[in-house]
């Protein structure tokens, strides 16, 4: 590969396509009109609590800091999970909302919170059927068992052929005629500053900069959804415990929803939730980086001839483990989130191409990796083993410990780490590594809420009309320690709309 084409995809990353704006926005209220609800953030969870109180004839003012609403939608894959929609039933599949749920918590081990976790799945075949109703159209052979997550027992996981961007597309119109009707009063480019409280904690209002100048408007209730923390790479580290080392989250989640929820007494949880992905090729070592590529490592995609190795040269994870809960909670044990995939001359001659796009999608050919190992800084080249090491950082006696045990184990054909695949020796130079650095997208840790998404204080009660909804309240919540499919997106939408269904009207 040439080095103009890592710079290319360097801009590729960075960039993001021009976004389109809603058409036409309400008439700005008289000077002190109080709110049935003010919805801090006009993303996933936002737009549909927005659509669904102004339906029911509220006041709605809704702000956001972009200029444009959608938030992560605009980057996000938008795979969704939901058990008994019409689509399953269509394709003859029985499903419920507790075979859901309990596959949630098996796949979590049962850290996901349970609470959260059934109002989610309770909730999103009617929030899935919904969006399909306004014109969703997944993918013709969806639904879905998954695939780059644990796989679920039943067909329930889905997404469209834009991901996120045509989940918005078919909200869009829908805000737009709650806009048009007057109920909803959208204001972008303003930033909320404060959350506004009464003598005795209960939130009554926000405090806004827009062009320069501060407002305060006053509501009934204060809902958060403005995202998580992933392009806040200092509270990233201060919150996750790790670094923030890939820049590839929607650019306004800056934790602001955390810092106004702690302000007026809230607080966060889900830290010991961490996990990253398993790794990606970066586009440098200037962190937080761009991604640029990804070693195939799902063996259903392809069978490994490398081995994997840490900074103390060790291997940690059986190369062809079928699991992807455990790979990625393997390298949770690794230092710095980081590891080389190794491999020799004959493997770089013989073995399918390992290096693809993100999701193994673009492949890489054998001549672009071959290009790559004399451009990029996280390919190397070495004529040995003790050489390779050397230009890595990897310990050189644990990296030569390593590959002499591991050819014993394709000699023997049995390997102790279990390893089934093991189709020849690494033996003879050049030799070569790529680096993998794991990095996560999403905000793990997030405000507190109870069921009913009521921002509560460490002793357990609620502040008096703040509620929280989406990333905000850490993918730890819908997830627990692991990636489970659409247990972001579906969530978020759908705490949104009950939200937006079940908040007390009128005064208090």
């Amino acid at each position: 590969m040439k080095r103009r084409s890592f710079v290319a995809a360097t801009a590729a990353a960075a960039s993001l396509a021009a976004l389109p704006v809603l058409g036409r926005a309400a008439p700005r209220p008289a000077s002190g009109k109080r709110y049935d609800l003010i919805i801090i953030g006009a993303g996933t969870a936002g737009i549909p609590a927005a659509i669904y109180a102004s339906r029911r004839g509220a006041r709605v003012l809704m702000l956001d800091a972009a200029g444009d609403i959608g938030g992560t939608l605009h980057l996000s894959t938008g795979q969704m999970s939901a058990a008994g929609t019409r689509l399953q039933a269509a394709k003859g599949i029985s499903d419920s909302a507790q075979a859901h749920y309990d596959d949630v918590m098996r796949i979590s081990r049962n850290t996901a919170d349970p609470d959260l976790t059934r109002l989610g799945v309770d909730e999103a075949a009617r929030t899935f059927d919904w969006l399909m109703d306004i014109g969703l159209q997944p993918l013709p052979e969806h639904p879905v068992l998954g695939l780059g997550h644990e796989p679920y027992s039943q067909k329930r996981y889905c997404w469209a052929k834009n991901g996120g961007r045509d989940i918005l597309a078919v909200l869009r119109p829908e805000l737009q005629k709650e806009i048009d009707s007057g109920r909803v009063d959208l204001r972008l480019m303003t930033p909320v500053t404060a959350l506004l409280t009464d003598e005795s904690g209960a939130v009554q209002g926000v405090r806004v900069k827009s062009q320069d100048r501060e407002q305060a408007f006053t509501g009934r209730h204060v809902l958060l959804t403005c995202g998580g923390y992933a392009s806040n790479a200092e509270l990233f580290e201060s919150l996750s415990g790790y670094r923030d080392y890939a820049d590839t989250a929607y650019p306004y989640c800056r934790g602001d929803g955390i810092g106004l929820g702690v302000a007026v007494g809230g607080y966060v949880r889900g830290r010991e939730n961490y996990l990253c992905n398993f790794g990606s090729i970066l586009t440098d070592d200037g962190f937080p980086g761009r991604f640029l590529a990804r070693f195939v490592v799902t063996p259903q995609q392809r069978q490994p001839w490398e081995v994997f190795v840490n900074l103390r040269g060790e291997r940690f994870i059986r190369e062809d483990e079928p699991s992807f809960d455990k790979r990625e909670n393997s390298l949770l044990g690794q230092p710095d989130l980081r590891y080389w995939i190794v491999f020799d001359e004959a493997i770089l001659a013989e073995a399918p191409p390992g290096v693809a796009g993100s999701g193994g999608v673009d492949p890489w050919t054998r001549e672009q990796m071959r290009e790559a190992f004399g451009v990029h800084a996280w390919f190397t080249r070495a004529d040995s083993l003790a050489a390779l090491a050397t230009a890595t950082g990897i310990d050189p006696a644990g990296l030569e410990r390593t590959i002499a045990e591991y050819n014993r184990s394709v000699d023997r054909r049995t390997d102790p780490l279990g390893r089934q695949h093991l189709p020849r020796r690494i033996e003879k130079g050049p030799f070569y590594a790529i680096r993998h650095q794991g990095h996560s997208t999403t905000a793990t840790v997030g405000l507190a809420v109870d069921g009913q998404l009521r921002v509560i204080r460490r002793g357990g009660e609620p502040i008096p009309n703040l509620y929280a909804a989406g990333e905000l309240l850490g993918a730890g919540q819908t997830q627990g320690k692991s990636f489970v499919g659409g247990m972001m997106v579906t969530p978020a939408l759908s705490f949104g709309r009950v939200l937006g269904q079940r908040l007390p009207l009128g005064e208090a």
